[in-house]
C-alpha cells in the first residue's frame, strides 16, 4: 500500500463527515421552507437577515427554528447513546428506545408531569428545565435493571436484548396505569408525546437541553479511546492498563444522561440510537474517534429529515417523528436481529 492510499484513507472519515454535515444544512434550510405556512427559499433569506415580513418571522423565529434545533440536538445525543451502548455491551442490537432506557426515563417524566404539575401543556419554566433531571433518574433505573438481571458471569448479547425488552414492557405498563389516571386531553398528549413527538416548539426546550447535548457529547468524544479499548474485551483492556469497571460504568453514565435529557423532551423515539452508529460505522470505520461524532451527525440528519417527513406528509395533521424513524427502523432492526447470531 503507497502512501498516497494511505493518506486518503485517513483523510475519508473527515470527508464524510464534511458531506454529512453540508447534507444537514441542506436539510435544514429546505425544512425551514416547508410546512402548513410555505415560505419561499428568497424569503426565508431575508427573515433569517431581519428583512422579512412580521410574519415570516413569527414562523421560523418562534415555531419552526427551535422544533428543528431541538430534532438536531435531539438526533445526536440518541445516536452517540446508541454507539455507546453497543460498544460497551459489544451488542449492535442495543439502543435506549430497545433497551427500556428510554421507556424508563419517560416513566420519570409522566410522574414528575403527574405529581407536582398535573397538566402537560402547563409546564413553567423551572419545571423545563428539572425535567431532563427526573428523566436521568428514570433511565438510571432502567439501566441499573437492565444490567443486573441480565448479568450472570457476564453479559451475553441476547441476553441483554430480552431482558431490556422485558424492562421496556414493564415500564410501558407502569405508564399506562398513570395514563388513565390523567384527563382525556393529558393522556392524549402524553400518548402522542412517548411515541416520540418534538413537543416542545419554543426556545426554553431548546435551552433546557443544549447543555446536556454540549457538555456530555466532548465528554464521550474524549472517552472514544477507552471505548477502542473496552472492544478489544476486558482481559486485553486490563492488561494495556485501563480501569476497566471504571470506564464502563463512566460510559455508561454518559449514555443514559444523553438519552435521559432526549426523552425529556423528544419522546420515546427507539430505533435512531440503532440505526445510526450502524450507518456510521459502515461509513467511517469502528474507531470510536470517527465513530462518535459521525453517529452524532448522521442521527442528527436522521430525526431532522424525519420530523420533516412528518410534519409535511398529512398536512394539516402531524405524524409523531418516533413512528417516522420506527418505520425505518423497525425493518432494519428485524434484519440485524437475524444476522446475530
Amino acid at each position: 500500500m503507497d502512501l498516497s492510499t494511505i493518506t486518503k484513507q485517513s483523510k475519508k472519515p473527515y470527508i464524510i463527515m464534511a458531506v454529512v454535515a453540508v447534507s444537514i444544512i441542506s436539510m435544514f434550510f429546505l425544512s425551514l421552507n416547508l410546512g402548513l405556512i410555505r415560505i419561499a427559499p428568497l424569503d426565508v433569506l431575508r427573515t433569517l437577515s431581519g428583512m422579512g415580513s412580521e410574519r415570516d418571522a413569527l414562523v421560523l423565529f418562534q415555531f419552526r427554528l427551535p422544533r428543528m434545533v431541538i430534532a438536531l440536538l435531539i438526533g445526536a445525543g440518541l445516536a452517540v447513546s446508541g454507539a455507546i451502548l453497543q460498544s460497551v455491551s459489544q451488542n449492535g442490537l442495543a439502543d435506549p428506545g430497545i433497551l427500556g432506557i428510554n421507556t424508563g426515563a419517560g416513566f420519570a417524566v409522566v410522574l414528575f408531569i403527574y405529581f407536582f404539575q398535573g397538566s402537560l401543556t402547563g409546564l413553567g419554566t423551572l419545571s423545563i428545565f428539572i425535567m431532563p433531571f427526573f428523566a436521568l433518574l428514570g433511565a438510571s433505573l432502567a439501566a441499573f435493571l437492565i444490567y443486573t438481571i441480565a448479568w450472570k458471569k457476564g453479559i451475553t448479547p441476547v441476553r441483554l436484548i430480552l431482558v431490556g425488552i422485558g424492562i421496556n414492557a414493564a415500564f410501558s405498563a407502569a405508564l399506562i396505569i398513570f395514563q388513565l389516571k390523567m384527563n382525556p386531553r393529558d393522556f392524549m398528549q402524553a400518548t402522542i408525546w412517548l411515541a416520540g413527538s418534538i413537543w416542545g416548539t419554543n426556545w426554553k426546550f431548546v435551552l433546557a437541553t443544549l447543555p446536556w447535548i454540549v457538555i456530555l457529547l466532548p465528554i464521550t468524544m474524549y472517552k472514544a479511546r477507552f471505548l477502542n479499548v473496552l472492544n478489544l474485551g476486558d482481559q486485553i483492556a486490563t492488561n494495556l492498563g485501563t480501569r476497566v469497571e471504571r470506564e464502563r460504568r463512566i460510559l455508561l453514565f454518559l449514555s443514559v444522561a444523553l438519552a435521559g435529557a432526549c426523552v425529556a423532551v423528544g419522546g420515546g423515539i427507539a430505533f435512531l440510537g440503532l440505526i445510526a452508529p450502524h450507518i456510521a460505522r459502515r461509513l467511517v470505520g469502528p474507531k470510536h474517534q470517527f465513530l462518535v461524532p459521525c453517529s452524532a451527525l448522521i442521527g442528527a440528519l436522521l430525526l431532522l429529515v424525519a420530523d420533516m417527513i412528518g410534519r409535511n406528509i398529512l398536512q394539516p395533521s402531524e405524524i409523531p417523528v418516533g413512528l417516522v424513524v420506527a418505520v425505518l427502523g423497525a425493518p432494519y432492526f428485524i434484519y440485524l436481529l437475524i444476522k446475530t447470531p
